[in-house]
């Protein structure tokens, strides 16, 4: 009899054990108004207009567009390779909503830039040359401000691919 009780109060005895110390070792709870280290309460946040940022707060966001973008390299009427990208943009607070709701129109004005940029030789070679690059980044900046103005800051493009045809 005594060797059966044993196992089941060891048993009893190691949960308790494991529920105490699952309580005392608990994290506290989350407090509703953010404190500093000193304790001091934050001031309300007052409402701004672009002026000043609060030191350490990004005043950028980045968005990265859905889709790659395919541009064909046409040399003689066929086309030779093509080059796919993937693009992001560095907008401020704030604006991601606004990139998306006008994706469609500057999907289609990136691809007019990229398409330009290839006719004019510029996927050709070493087409990953920093001039080279600096001058699609600037010019896909010029179209995206087209669409969204002064909110985007700039345009990255965070992958880039040649595929030749052979």
């Amino acid at each position: 009899m005594m060797g059966k009780i044993i196992p089941i109060l060891l048993a009893v005895i190691g949960l308790a054990l494991g529920g105490g110390a699952g309580y005392f070792l608990r994290p506290p709870p989350e407090e509703k108004l953010a404190e500093n280290p000193c304790g001091e309460v934050p001031p309300a946040p007052t409402e701004s207009h672009g002026e000043e940022v609060p030191p350490g707060e990004p005043t950028v966001e980045y968005v990265k567009l859905n889709n790659q973008f395919v541009v064909p390299i046409v040399e003689s009427g066929s086309v030779t390779a093509l080059i796919i990208l993937s693009l992001n943009l560095e907008v401020t607070i704030g604006s991601t909503e606004k990139v998306y709701a006008v994706e469609p129109k500057l999907r289609d004005l990136f691809l007019q830039v990229l398409f330009d940029h290839a006719n004019a030789g510029g996927f050709r070679g070493t087409f990953t040359e920093t001039s080279n690059m600096d001058d699609l980044r600037v010019a896909l900046l010029e179209a995206a401000r087209q669409s969204l103005g002064e909110s985007v800051k700039a345009v990255l493009i965070s992958d880039i691919v040649r595929q030749d045809n052979k």
